[in-house]
């Protein structure tokens, strides 16, 4: 049967990784974030009180189109980062530093409501957590010249509007998984124990606890 996970986490947690290594162990299709596509962000790094609602448009539009092709693609498929989350961290990170107009949020916010009704949720999300430092040290190892002003604060505040989000989805399941420590390439039984953990999840296993013990065992 045709599944849909979605990864999701903060700027440099690791979910385009993930998606990559899971969908080649699952045989499954990824489907990858299009940061670089976005014509506006240029704009929106040099001016963000001017092109902070184009620039959360487009990616509104262009998540709803992979959403739909996703749902459309006839084998399971994996997703790195939702549509939720465009609107309930980065948009409402926005807005509550003044970059984002109360009024052009509320317009915002209207549409993804409207549009999200419609759309079929994934049968599971894989929320990654991880700590700041650890963000900052992988950002900083990937070096996108766009990403070099990323702060602390910054992804801190993130941190705080995503556990908000996820302690408060219901839409599907939750597997969520503590990043700090994992290292999916180094370790492979990193991977062997997510997919496990995922599978149990797509098959009904409700209780899924992963425990410093048991990514000691895995390191070794």
């Amino acid at each position: 049967m045709k599944k849909f996970i979605a990864v999701a986490g903060n700027i440099g947690v690791g979910k385009s990784t993930l998606v990559n290594l899971l969908c080649k162990r699952l045989e499954w299709e990824p489907f990858y974030e299009p940061v670089m596509e976005n014509p506006y962000l240029s704009d929106f790094y040099a001016n963000m009180y001017s092109w902070s609602f184009h620039s959360q448009i487009f990616f509104l539009t262009h998540r709803l189109r992979i959403h739909q092709q996703l749902l459309h693609f006839p084998g399971s498929v994996m997703q790195d980062r939702s549509i939720y989350e465009d609107a309930e961290v980065f948009a409402q990170n926005l807005n509550l530093q003044g970059y984002l107009s109360d009024r052009d949020y509320k317009t915002y916010r209207t549409m993804y409501l409207t549009l999200s009704e419609f759309l079929p949720p994934p049968d599971l999300v894989i929320y990654l957590r991880a700590s700041v430092p650890t963000l900052m040290n992988r950002i900083a190892q990937r070096d996108r010249d766009y990403e070099r002003k990323i702060g602390d604060a910054y992804l801190e505040q993130l941190n705080g509007l995503y556990e908000k989000w996820i302690n408060n989805f219901t839409l599907c399941p939750v597997l969520s998984v503590p990043a700090d420590d994992l290292d999916y390439v180094a370790h492979p039984r990193h991977l062997d124990l997510i997919t496990q953990k995922v599978q149990e999840k797509l098959t009904g296993k409700e209780e899924v606890i992963f425990n410093s013990d048991e990514f000691a065992d895995v390191n070794h």
